[in-house]
């Protein structure tokens, strides 16, 4: 039988000696779970589930690009983080009041990416001209991609939301407060969506071993297995739990 963590690890050992797209393309096809797991952690929160895994799946790539397997790190501990980052940035450029067409946001992110190129490479801020140079755009187009850039920007919570005694203070004075309790059930949401991901063995152990409090010989009996196969699943488990939670 392969093991599957070795194979994995070979995959990102082969890719980092050729840096071949072919052998990138293979280990992140390898980790793709990882992304599945983060959309699903991300779901039921507005955005479609495919578009959550579009997100990860691409911060994955980043991640296997930058993953140094000679260093005494986990891919895990280094790509989850990655991922999660990713979403929570995704989430949080939804939230401009003024949403851009598609078209846009990827030609904003073209000049956002050539405006940092040119700002290492010049070791100085490029004019709009030299940004249209690098992005390969028409001046015209960058002109006005910057200009509506602007548009997206949110109000402070600071800043004055009237002059009228009726309404006196920033908008952070209007705004309700945090419900005692909130933090536990965001908790318990957060392990609910970990949890999901799990297959349906895995949560089998997960509900024996710990929610009804048996131990491993017990459960190796219930599931009909062994106990050194309760005790290797466990830690499969755990790590893999570990993985998804530690990033919050």
């Amino acid at each position: 039988m392969i093991d599957m963590d070795s194979e994995k690890e070979r995959l990102l050992e082969e890719y980092w000696r050729t840096r071949s797209i072919s052998d990138r393309n293979r280990a992140v096809e390898a980790h793709l779970h990882y992304a599945a797991m983060t959309a699903h952690r991300f779901t039921g929160r507005g955005v479609d589930y495919e578009e959550l895994y579009q997100v990860a799946s691409l911060a994955l790539i980043k991640a296997v690009e930058r993953f140094d397997p000679t260093k005494e790190v986990k891919f895990t501990t280094f790509a989850m983080p990655t991922m999660v980052g990713e979403v929570k940035n995704f989430f949080r450029d939804r939230v401009h009041s003024v949403r851009l067409p598609r078209n846009n946001l990827a030609m904003m992110q073209a000049i956002e990416k050539s405006r940092s190129e040119l700002e290492q490479e010049l070791m100085r801020s490029p004019t709009i001209d030299e940004i249209a140079l690098k992005a390969d755009l028409p001046l015209e187009d960058v002109v006005e991609t910057m200009a509506m850039s602007d548009t997206r920007s949110v109000t402070s919570l600071d800043a004055e939301l009237t002059d009228s005694e009726e309404y006196p203070g920033s908008l952070f004075t209007i705004l309700g407060t945090e419900e005692a309790g909130f933090a536990e059930f965001e908790c318990k949401d957060e392990i609910n969506s970990a949890l999901a991901v799990l297959s349906e063995p895995e949560r089998r152990c997960i509900q024996l071993r710990f929610y009804e409090n048996r131990n491993q010989r017990e459960t190796a009996r219930i599931l009909g297995v062994s106990q050194m196969t309760i005790s290797r699943l466990e830690r499969k488990i755990i790590e893999k739990l570990r993985a998804i939670l530690i990033c919050e």
